[in-house]
């Protein structure tokens, strides 16, 4: 990139964060610090919110969709969460209608700032658009490198990424990376194991029964409450009271 191609990414950064200042809620950005656990020693600690709504970023998103890579990963280092997630969705967007190459190359730049995908709803809004799909007709070992990460957040992108799998009907992956995180320690992982196994129970129970019938005495509560929480309730009371 020369100095002319920097100076632009740099002045339309620099205007892309102030109109988004400008629309910030104070009170809310207040809310959202709380929300997103953002105090000394939680998974958030010290994030920045300014107070959009979710839908105003994705307008957003569609005004700046045509900006260049190299700018969306300057918003993606923001320490403004909305500007980070602002990132993400015009590179889902960028993604979805991109050639080849454009894909090989978002697929390779998330993956190379996941440190900056630092909180769940950065997860959860990315990961199966951009991960899932870019590994929807390759190796899916990525995601047990994923999977097995000291990183919170890349753990949640390997199995959050599977989501694009179970809406395509193939559950086996997310199944296996389900078992690689069955003991995490986190609870936001657990959380999203058990979204994503509810997510296939919603498609073929047998097939979430079949996984939890053998694991759910060993798995998190969490995990198991999101899992089950679809299941007639007296079925879903066997499964808390242990009596599968």
């Amino acid at each position: 990139m020369n100095k002319a191609e920097k100076l632009l990414n740099r002045l339309t950064v620099q205007k892309i964060l102030s109109r988004m200042e400008d629309r910030g809620d104070p009170q809310r950005a207040k809310d959202l610090q709380r929300y997103f656990k953002t105090g000394p020693g939680e998974y958030g600690e010290g994030d920045i919110f300014w107070g959009l709504r979710v839908p105003e970023i994705r307008r957003l998103a569609k005004e700046y969709q045509s900006i260049p890579l190299s700018t969306a990963v300057q918003l993606l280092h923001s320490p403004v969460h909305e500007a980070r997630l602002l990132a993400l969705l015009i590179m889902v967007g960028a993604y979805k209608q991109g050639d080849v190459l454009l894909q090989e190359k978002i697929y390779h730049t998330y993956l190379g700032n996941t440190r900056f995908i630092n909180n769940w709803d950065l997860v959860d809004l990315s990961a199966d658009h951009i991960i899932g799909a870019h590994l929807w007709t390759l190796t899916r070992d990525p995601l047990r490198t994923l999977a097995s990460s000291k990183l919170l957040w890349e753990r949640r992108i390997a199995i959050m990424a599977t989501f694009h799998f179970i809406k395509k009907g193939e559950f086996s992956e997310t199944l296996r990376i389900a078992r690689m995180l069955l003991q995490d320690s986190e609870d936001l992982i657990h959380k999203a194991v058990g979204w994503m196994l509810r997510e296939i129970g919603k498609r073929d129970q047998t097939t979430e029964e079949s996984f939890l019938k053998t694991r759910y005495k060993i798995m998190p509560r969490t995990m198991l409450r999101y899992a089950i929480e679809k299941f007639p309730e007296d079925l879903r009371q066997r499964y808390l009271k242990g009596k599968i």
